[in-house]
């Protein structure tokens, strides 16, 4: 595994930090989704020929959000998360208002992989603490 900071880039978090960053890729597929629908369309009333372009572009990042949900514990998943990061970054040069939800997304994302690695520590710390609560469950 390989942080910046505290950060994951590489490699497989634990439990915690895998289940809120797919949380957040995964809303963010819907997001990308609602997106695409608002490209093809304007690309559509502005009469440009390739705005169907747009749609495919749009379902094939939707798709990779997806798959990059389901992919955390590979070590390449985290890596193709932070990549559709900076892809629906990019998606604001076809619609502006993407650049807001772009941010929003990425910084969600890296909160999912701070506060999933303090939340994974803190549940390290509690079962080193409380080890006969543990053979209970």
């Amino acid at each position: 595994m390989r942080y910046v900071g505290s950060m994951l880039v590489y490699g497989v978090g634990e439990k915690m930090t895998r289940r809120l960053a797919a949380v957040v890729i995964g809303c963010q597929s819907l997001v990308v989704f609602f997106g695409t629908l608002v490209a093809f369309q304007l690309g559509r009333t502005n009469g440009e020929t390739g705005h169907s372009a747009y749609l495919i572009v749009g379902l094939v990042l939707m798709i990779a959000c997806i798959v990059a949900a389901g992919s955390l514990r590979r070590p390449w998943g985290v890596t193709l998360g932070w990549l559709l990061q900076l892809a629906t970054l990019a998606s604001a040069l076809i619609v502006p208002m993407m650049l807001v939800v772009g941010v929003i997304f990425l910084a969600l994302w890296m909160t999912a992989l701070v506060q999933g690695r303090k939340m994974d520590r803190l549940s390290a710390d509690w079962a080193a603490a409380h080890p006969n609560e543990q053979e209970r469950a």
